[in-house]
């Protein structure tokens, strides 16, 4: 899956109910079901410029969204944080060798980032 696409699809899963319905099928047939303008279009009994118009219309919007908000960018900064504070934290468990309080603490701490980041 190339970047666009992905960022696509993150902005969709985000966003996507603030479409239209239309627009929600068209889109999930295009990014996430990987159909052609084409196959939509012969599937949906519409021309492929409308087609094409409908999906264009609701990248624009999710991106709309996304510039006014920052959602995304914010989740994927915060995911990044809980990786550094959990590879951190997997480094303090090995250096509290011997220390078996701080070992029990430094596994509360990998438990919480976990439970965090599965949230």
């Amino acid at each position: 899956m190339n970047d666009d696409t992905l960022r696509m699809t993150m902005l969709f899963d985000f966003f996507g109910e603030l479409l239209t319905e239309k627009q929600r099928e068209y889109f999930d047939l295009y990014h996430n079901e990987d159909l052609s303008l084409s196959e939509i279009a012969e599937k949906t009994g519409i021309s492929k410029q409308g087609v094409y118009d409908i999906i264009t219309r609701a990248e624009k919007s999710l991106e709309e969204t996304e510039q006014k908000t920052g959602v995304v960018r914010k989740w994927r900064e915060t995911r990044s944080g809980l990786e550094r504070a959990g590879s951190l934290a997997s480094e303090l468990l090995r250096l509290t060798e011997g220390n078996e309080a701080a070992a029990d603490l430094a596994n509360k701490l990998i438990l919480t980032i976990e439970e965090i980041g599965n949230s």
